[in-house]
């Protein structure tokens, strides 16, 4: 996983396995202590994209380069 930062937006790249599922991993989040209270803290400094659904800041992006394919 790697966070980049420009101005006041972050964008992360996660490499994860064909099993990898959004919904699984949403749900592992929700029953964790810990990725809840990371959450609450961030929800401090993070700004949701005009474009996320109330109370979503992490939301999936398109592609538009890439150097090496």
């Amino acid at each position: 996983m790697e966070i980049y930062r420009s101005g006041n937006r972050l964008f992360m790249i996660m490499e994860t396995g064909e099993t990898f599922s959004f919904e699984k991993k949403r749900a592992m989040d929700a029953v964790n202590i810990k990725v809840q209270e990371w959450e609450q803290l961030m929800w401090k400094y993070q700004q949701a994209i005009p474009s996320a659904k109330p109370g979503e800041k992490w939301v999936v992006m398109e592609k538009i380069f890439a150097l090496n394919p």
